[in-house]
């Protein structure tokens, strides 16, 4: 997901970082590609235009001194990419029972999107209802309850009942058991006078204590008349903004969210069930920018692994260091989060190492998983916690090579991804990982994966 601005975000960071001279050149070559990858991103051109001219004007500026002014421009750069992606609004629930009823036009992805936030807080311990209203669309309470039956969810949907308040009525007495209620509703092509009376009937009888807006990032500049005309005429508390990972123009929903002050709450990612994630904007530009997002990621490993293994990864990961078992449960959470390509863009320092690492080394990991689970069997306790053992020791590998009937390049192979991922890892050791990166981390993780450079946020 907008892949190509991340990367000229980096080229321009470190060009700015290692230039000797600050020079106009220099600055206008930076915002030619700056400007360039933004408005394909499908950002505003006058949100770009403010963007260029605060930086020029910051290069123009006489009174600060090139070291200084380097870091200057840099930081603001940041801050006003940071200022275009909009505040970060946490959909929080309250004690007591929650309502949230989704909205949205047709094909916006609301069906798809209630599963996965009803998987989302289920594995956060929340007692999670579903309930079909859409009673317009062919097949729709029918897709539904398959969504969760696969995913072990409750629903409430009635395949013959034509009338949504009726069947809201119907269920009401059971829905009381529940502490978050998800509710899916018809859409339209457009938003017009049957479907504000239908929404505002629905307000009425079931009182939401939120009412979010879906939309697919591929409408781009759109968003903004979407998200404006929903909230003049409903009241919406949010947004969700589905399939990123299909499109290159995603930056367009995203900041005409931010200037409608209608605050994306989370964005799907993809079509498996956990391709879903909270939108945080300084999480996410750290994540274009090449740093990762580590909180993130453990965020990701909470939806696929239980309460035992996420407690002894976090206590992993916050030490720097994984064992060879540890490694195996990553690469499988990984496998179940779509691979490692979902989630590389959250893994500090990624966006440096990432040419150091073997091609298709992280590719096709189903076929490496058993093989990597038999050479673990045949090692002793000690070697399995202190892979160091192996190195440059023949006469170990050949010997667990042959107890598991594997070939010795195997057992280098998981040698090699136990290394990438803890060097990966070990960057966010000292992070508090209840409050995610702070300033002051991002620029650490910065320079020691810049060698040295002087990169600050």
């Amino acid at each position: 997901m907008l892949e190509r601005l991340g990367t000229i975000l980096r080229k321009a960071t470190d060009k700015l970082a290692n230039a000797i001279f600050l020079d106009k050149n220099l600055v206008d070559s930076i915002l030619r590609d700056l400007q360039r990858a933004l408005i394909e991103a499908d950002v505003n051109v006058l949100l770009v235009k403010q963007l260029s001219d605060k930086v020029k004007k910051a290069a123009l500026d006489e009174r600060i001194k090139d070291i200084d002014k380097k870091e200057h421009i840099i930081k603001l750069l940041h801050d006003e990419l940071l200022g275009i992606l909009g505040e970060y609004k946490q959909l929080k629930l309250k004690k007591e029972q929650n309502r949230i009823m989704l909205l949205g036009l047709y094909g916006a992805g609301k069906t798809t999107t209630i599963a996965k936030l009803g998987n989302y807080f289920a594995k956060r311990g929340h007692k999670v209802a579903l309930v079909g209203l859409d009673v317009h669309r062919p097949a729709a309470s029918e897709q539904l309850k398959q969504l969760a039956e696969q995913n072990k969810l409750n629903c409430f949907v009635d395949l013959e009942e034509k009338n949504a308040v009726k069947i809201w009525k119907k269920n009401e007495k059971e829905l009381k058991d529940y502490d978050l209620i998800l509710i899916d509703t018809a859409g339209r092509h457009t938003l017009d006078k049957d479907l504000i009376k239908e929404i505002k009937n629905l307000n009425e009888k079931i009182k939401p204590t939120e009412s979010i807006l879906i939309m697919p990032a591929d409408i781009g500049q759109a968003a903004k008349q979407q998200a404006q005309e929903f909230k003049e005429a409903i009241n919406i508390s949010g947004v969700i903004i589905t399939r990123m990972d299909s499109t290159a123009k995603a930056g367009g929903a995203l900041t005409a969210c931010a200037e409608t002050k209608a605050g994306v709450y989370f964005i799907g990612t993809g079509e498996k069930i956990n391709d879903i994630e909270e939108f945080n904007p300084k999480s996410f530009l750290s994540r274009l920018l090449g740093i990762g997002d580590l909180q993130a990621l453990l965020d990701k490993i909470k939806s696929v692994t239980d309460e035992d293994k996420q407690g002894k990864i976090q206590k992993s990961l916050e030490g720097g260091k994984l064992s060879l078992e540890d490694v195996i449960e990553q690469v499988k959470s990984m496998e179940s989060l779509g691979g490692f390509e979902k989630i590389k863009g959250m893994i500090p320092g990624f966006g440096k190492i990432k040419d150091k690492i073997p091609e298709n080394l992280l590719e096709n990991q189903e076929a490496k998983i058993s093989k990597w689970e038999h050479i673990i069997k045949s090692m002793t306790k000690e070697e399995k916690e202190n892979p160091e053992l192996l190195k440059n020791q023949t006469s170990r590998i050949s010997r667990i090579a042959k107890g598991a009937g594997v070939h010795t390049s195997d057992i280098r192979s998981l040698l090699k991804q136990y290394d990438m991922i803890n060097e990966m890892i070990s960057s966010g050791s000292d992070m508090d990982m209840s409050q995610g990166m702070s300033q002051k981390q991002m620029m650490k993780l910065a320079k020691k994966f810049g060698k040295g450079k002087k990169l600050r946020f």
